[in-house]
């Protein structure tokens, strides 16, 4: 499965926000049963996503369900024979047992989790890397970590996130490439602030993660810009693959009088497949 740069959340109760969410161009697309859904229209939001029908491509179609253990959870399983639905993620996930305690029930689905919405989770991002696992991606979330730990602001005097909340990012981030799994960056609140959203997608897209949630449509292009690589970088991939394919038996080789060893090689590996 490609996996997506951009991934975008809709309410799962309201037919013309999924309309509009359909029709931008998301690579997936998280119609949400949980914290953008009041508790009284839960019920509405499952019958929307029933009417759902077959597709001629676009998006990738998730399902956010409601966490494990509750009454609304066992409720949302019951969509899982929607076809076209590519695979659930899973909020509030505080361990790879969660995961597994959900794939008891859905089999193989692909499983997107989100890693850091409560304290506990924060202690267990490596459990995560099981070969057997559905998990498919794993995100990290700010505001429900900060409602948890009781916190007044997830951000510093200086505006920038705290380092308890860098911290969740980073965990995600390094228990994601353990699993081998799709590392996805939050969720960036200002949807109008282009700018501001383009330099926290391209500093994602340095750090390694490969794709970033998203909250409105206006915030998908940016995203998929952010994580398409450019042309030079794609021609600097291109460069150093081909001059490893051409001495096989080399650890170190100089392209543009550079010395590049077998980790660039692993990075230029990644580039090519994500423009792929």
């Amino acid at each position: 499965m490609t996996q997506p740069r951009s991934w975008l959340f809709v309410p799962a109760d309201s037919e013309r926000k999924i309309t509009k969410a359909l029709d931008s161009a998301a690579d997936a697309v998280i119609f949400d049963l949980e914290d953008s859904v009041a508790p009284g229209a839960k019920a509405q939001a499952r019958e929307v996503l029933k009417g759902l029908a077959g597709r001629d491509g676009g998006p990738q179609w998730w399902v956010r369900i409601n966490p494990l253990r509750t009454d609304e959870h066992r409720l949302d399983l019951e969509l899982l024979g929607i076809a076209d639905i590519h695979g659930i993620v899973l909020p509030k996930a505080e361990s790879g047992a969660d995961v597994a305690e959900l794939a008891h029930r859905t089999g193989s689905i692909p499983v997107h989790a989100i890693v850091t919405e409560t304290a506990a989770s924060l202690f267990g991002l490596l459990s995560y890397r099981d070969p057997n696992s559905p998990l498919a991606a794993m995100s990290w979330g700010a505001e429900d970590l900060s409602a948890a730990l009781g916190a007044s602001s997830k951000y510093d005097e200086g505006g920038e996130l705290s380092f308890t909340y860098k911290l969740a990012r980073s965990l995600c981030l390094a228990g994601a490439v353990a699993a081998d799994v799709q590392p996805v960056d939050g969720v960036f609140a200002d949807f109008r602030d282009e700018p501001g959203l383009l330099a926290e997608a391209r500093a994602a897209a340095r750090e390694g993660f490969t794709g970033k949630l998203a909250i409105h449509p206006a915030q998908v292009e940016p995203i998929n810009m952010a994580f398409t690589p450019s042309p030079e970088e794609i021609a600097h991939a291109q460069a150093i693959v081909a001059a490893f394919a051409a001495e096989p038996g080399a650890g170190v080789l100089s392209i543009g009088g550079r010395m590049i060893d077998r980790p660039h090689l692993t990075q230029a590996e990644r580039v090519l497949a994500r423009a792929g």
